[in-house]
């Protein structure tokens, strides 16, 4: 078949620093490519490449031929939605910039994306998580594109909502649409993806199909990559300590809305507690409750016994510094016009105590792997997984009692995940972990709290919990068929 995709000997460089170096692959109509491969190893300037984008100050050459429209969907729905305006007038607006009549074009999108024509009434905050992927999805469909760049599209769903959106993106597929997908998600390629292209440091390490590469690699990458995969195993039981942190009869609302309803929670010093959940139970929320970042609650959040103050203005500095914050999307949390060396070594100085911020930010990213030369740069300059690292070591050099991580594993390659994993495992504070990866979850965490439209369902040491579940929402969760429930009406909107 002629290829709709066609790139050779692809270079991008940045000053002195190759980001891309000689790639090349095809890409027939109907058929999926995966580009798999550690943080900063080029999967995401490639992708822009066949957009004819790239980065500020990034040469690229080389050759890019596409046939026919490319469209893009990127990796935070969230961030590609405008959250003041409903889906409709943006459907509109999108559908105008092509020929055809504009209501067929939407209906058309809207069909092959799987999306309700009633979420059009909506704004995107009223959608969950896998709503606005389908949404995002619908709106790159607008005008019939021939090929889809899909970067991380399943990174930060739970599992049942990730295989909504694999199938979904099936079936685009399955109608002649050529896919490129950009994802650390091996599960994911092996699902739906025919050939796979591993990148290292910009360039081709092993490339073909997708059964050869991942089960029978030849390059020593591929195999670490594959290996460092997380699983589902069972942890060791461990005896609950006395709680550093609990939440009593937190109840929750946004606006109108109750997201919360009387959450009871606790994790010890040096313990972990998992929460777990769909997209929209309500996790996201807690952990902000937590944090002093959602004071709309009634209930208590105590820190060794002492409520703190639901608002993060009305905590003092120790407070602050007791319970730190790592967010899901590390670049929307650093100031894009200052260096990561210059914000993190600031928390080091203003709630860590230390007199000199900037030799203790260095050493503690060094040991991360991240040197003063990426670490002098602004955000921009760093890949999604170098700034999750740097936001690690921002909140830890708070000296915290309570660490909370917002889904910080999503979104990384595994062998950059399996190193953040062990970083976690060795802290000495509490750490509350939110995720929907319950791969991530066996490996760290002591015990486990099931959320489902806002009420803790199951909560339990993490070996009982996910060895025996009881509850429909966390089989689904650990992949398994639930025994005598249905999941249907488990889809959350988030509110």
């Amino acid at each position: 078949m002629t290829p709709v995709v066609h790139v050779e000997d692809l270079r991008a460089v940045a000053g002195r620093k190759t980001l891309v170096d000689g790639v090349s692959f095809a890409l027939s109509a109907g058929r999926v490519v995966a580009l798999v491969g550690a943080s900063g190893s080029g999967k995401t300037t490639t992708g822009l490449a066949l957009l004819g984008e790239h980065a500020p100050g990034v040469a690229v050459t080389g050759t890019v031929a596409v046939t026919g429209r490319v469209a893009f969907v990127p990796q935070q729905p969230s961030a590609a939605l405008n959250p003041v305006r409903r889906l409709r007038g943006v459907f509109r607006e999108i559908a105008a910039l092509h020929p055809g009549d504009p209501d067929e074009l939407i209906a058309t999108a809207l069909r092959r994306a799987r999306v309700p024509v009633e979420l059009l009434r909506r704004y995107p905050h009223e959608l969950s998580g896998g709503q606005q992927q389908r949404v995002v999805l619908a709106q790159a469909l607008v005008g019939d594109p021939a090929v889809l760049v899909a970067d991380e599209p399943t990174t930060g769903q739970d599992p049942i909502t990730r295989a909504e959106v694999v199938d979904e993106l099936a079936s685009v597929v399955a109608q002649g649409v050529a896919l490129v997908l950009l994802t650390h998600d091996l599960d994911v390629v092996r699902a739906i993806a025919d050939e796979v292209v591993v990148l290292r440091g910009g360039r081709v390490v092993e490339a073909g199909a997708t059964a050869d590469v991942l089960d029978r690699p030849r390059e020593a990458y591929t195999a670490a990559l594959v290996a460092a995969q997380p699983r589902v195993a069972v942890p060791d039981e461990r005896p609950p300590g006395v709680p550093r942190l609990e939440t009593r009869a937190v109840t929750a609302r946004h606006r109108a809305a109750t997201v919360l309803r009387d959450v009871d929670v606790r994790v010890g010093a040096g313990e972990c507690l998992a929460v777990v959940g769909r997209s929209g139970s309500g996790k996201t929320t807690l952990a902000r409750c937590l944090a002093g970042l959602h004071a709309g609650f009634t209930g208590d959040v105590l820190l060794d016994g002492r409520p703190l103050p639901r608002s993060l203005r009305r905590r003092s500095r120790a407070e602050l510094a007791a319970v730190q914050y790592v967010f899901q999307d590390a670049r929307a949390s650093f100031d894009p016009n200052r260096t990561v060396l210059d914000q993190v070594a600031r928390t080091a100085v203003r709630l860590g105590g230390v007199a000199d911020g900037r030799d203790a930010a260095l050493a503690e990213l060094a040991a991360v792997g991240l040197d003063e030369a990426t670490a002098t740069r602004r955000p921009a300059g760093l890949s999604g997984g170098e700034l999750q690292r740097a936001a690690l070591v921002r909140a830890l050099l708070a000296r915290p009692d309570v660490l909370v991580c917002d889904e910080i594993t999503s979104g990384l390659d595994t062998l950059t995940q399996a190193s953040l994993l062990d970083q976690l495992a060795a802290l000495t504070c509490a750490v509350v972990l939110i995720s929907h990866d319950l791969a991530v979850v066996a490996r760290l965490a002591d015990h486990v709290a099931v959320l489902h439209r806002g009420r803790v369902v199951e909560h339990g040491p993490a070996r009982d919990v996910l060895d025996s579940p009881t509850h429909p929402v966390t089989t689904g969760l650990l992949g398994r068929s639930p025994r005598g429930h249905s999941m249907e009406g488990t889809e959350e909107k988030r509110t």
